[in-house]
């Protein structure tokens, strides 16, 4: 109910408004009156109304001083002014304290039902804005853990664009990155016999226990760090040493390797095998510690406990014989990445770029062709999992490992993955399924909230840290339209409800719905609507 006080000197005025205002249908209530502006101000304190009637001219303090004091005290509420003077000099004065409406003495019924109406309807629209802005800010808090997360993830892989690596701040829980160094230790879960029998929602268990194994483990070494996971296979921890722990940072890492090793493998039964990359000064050279990290696990370049498979990254460090660097982590992110958001033609492109660069390396076998198939249909399954997709429901676990066993050479591999990916990213089942929905979900209101401000795309990369073309997919995805399609559209149909209402010209109400250029909105109006806005009105 909203809640009406009334002030006036003249006691009959007090009793005919009470008795005339249509309480039930505007859905209001009656919650004090008083004849001064003095005991006017002690009622409005005490009550908190959201509707004001008040008369200027009255003993002790007038209506003006009344006002004055509310707005200094803050006092939000709608204030009409009913007076027995038409006084220019005070409707000028009333204006300064933000007055609903200013009305003569003696008012009609009517006059009085419509103005109170109209100020009801206003309070009932900032009210709707009030809980759509509060359930904006809800989503984007809930969803801002998330944002932090995919942050780190692409500070660590390399992913982040240059406006970000450059120029924008850290994000506040990691400001203190600025004063440390930086180095990534790459965890990798091998696929033996026990871990290949795994279906992907206990592998999915497995990964959960080991962020946990391993955040623990760290902590007790290192106490400032992040984990972050990449693929099926691969995840990372990100150190953040301090001063006094630089001089013997090689050592702890080591211990930091074989505790992990260790500590995964008797809690969980899973063989591990660590990389540990270089330090780095800066937080924007995070991603090359996390390629070395995982370069020195591949290449078997420095291996720094004997009974344990923990390899230290060193520059110019010659590799075990016989062995072929696997893949980037950025390419193993990025084709995860373009799997979640069903980005088939950008994930084909990404296959055949790294199946190109691999047939200038030297001797690849059919195994290692066999075992590339393997990771990189892991890398596939897991980032659809974590969108929400079981692959399960297209292929059995049987027909895939009888594909990658008949793979000889890179070629048929590239065919083979590319074929793949064809099929689930066609899949309509996969199409909006992603967790990205909260992203659009987000985005949507935003738009409904902000429509009638310059917004763009990029703005809102900026604001869920996502790349413009990245969630411009996203959206097409899931909405079957592209952002601006969408926005346009909004505007239109919010425009297309002014329009109908006949209180506003057309170049008000496309300034309303954030066109400036009166010609371009009248031509997109008929585009989508099929008439003129000056049509819209006089029909």
């Amino acid at each position: 109910m909203w809640k009406i006080a009334i002030i006036d000197d003249e006691r009959q005025v007090l009793k005919g408004m009470k008795r005339a205002i249509p309480w039930d249908e505007l859905g209001a209530e009656w919650v004090g009156e008083a004849m001064n502006g003095e005991d006017g101000l002690e009622v409005i304190r005490r009550t908190l109304p959201d509707i004001v009637i008040t008369d200027l001219y009255m003993p002790v303090m007038s209506g003006l001083d009344m006002m004055e004091q509310l707005r200094k005290e803050g006092f939000q509420g709608k204030i009409i002014i009913l007076s027995g003077y038409s006084d220019f000099e005070h409707a000028r004065q009333a204006l300064r304290f933000h007055v609903t409406d200013y009305v003569s003495k003696p008012i009609s019924l009517p006059t009085l039902k419509s103005i109170l109406s109209n100020v009801v309807q206003e309070l009932e629209e900032a009210e709707e804005k009030r809980i759509r802005q509060w359930e904006l800010e809800f989503k984007m808090t809930m969803y801002e853990p998330f944002v932090e997360l995919e942050w780190v993830r692409s500070a660590a892989v390399g992913t982040l664009g240059h406006a970000y690596r450059d120029s924008t701040p850290l994000p506040p829980s990691y400001l203190f990155w600025q004063e440390r160094k930086h180095v990534t230790v790459g965890i990798e879960l091998i696929r033996d016999e026990r871990a290949r029998c795994l279906s992907v929602s206990d592998w999915n268990l497995f990964r959960f226990a080991v962020s946990n194994i391993a955040c623990e483990v760290a902590r007790k070494l290192f106490p400032d760090l992040e984990y972050t996971e990449l693929h099926s296979t691969r995840t990372l921890l990100i150190i953040h040493p301090d001063a006094g722990q630089l001089e013997q940072l090689e050592d702890k890492l080591e211990e930091l390797g074989i505790r992990l090793i260790d500590s995964i493998g008797s809690y969980l039964k899973l063989v591990t095998r660590i990389g540990i990359g270089g330090v780095k000064d800066t937080w924007t050279k995070l991603s090359d510690s996390t390629e070395e990290a995982f370069r020195a696990m591949d290449q078997r370049a420095l291996r720094v406990a004997s009974a344990h498979e923990v390899y230290m990254y060193r520059e110019n460090s010659s590799s075990e014989p016989g062995s072929v660097a696997l893949f980037p982590v950025k390419f193993s992110y990025k084709l995860a990445t373009a799997m979640k958001a069903s980005q088939e033609a950008e994930a084909h492109q990404l296959v055949l770029e790294y199946i190109t660069e691999m047939k200038k390396q030297e001797g690849i076998s059919q195994g290692y062709v066999q075992m590339l198939g393997s990771e990189l249909w892991g890398i596939i399954t897991y980032s659809l999992y974590e969108s929400g997709f079981v692959l399960d429901e297209l292929f059995t676990n049987d027909q895939i490992a009888k594909e990658i066993s008949s793979l000889i050479v890179p070629d048929q591999l590239a065919s083979w993955l590319i074929d793949k990916i064809t099929k689930i990213c066609s899949n309509r089942q996969w199409k909006g399924s992603s967790k990205h929905r909260q992203v659009v979900d987000f985005m949507t209101s935003y738009i409904h909230e902000h429509y009638a401000e310059e917004l763009t795309l990029a703005e809102l990369s900026d604001k869920v840290f996502i790349s413009r073309n990245h969630l411009s997919i996203i959206f097409k995805n899931i909405t079957g339209e592209t952002f601006n399609n969408y926005l346009t559209r909004v505007r239109i149909e919010k425009a297309r409800e002014l329009l109908m209402e006949r209180n506003m010209l057309v170049y008000e109400v496309a300034e309303r719905v954030g066109y400036k250029n009166i010609p371009y909105f009248s031509t997109l109006f008929k585009k989508i609507t099929g008439m003129n806005p000056t049509e819209l009105i006089k029909s």
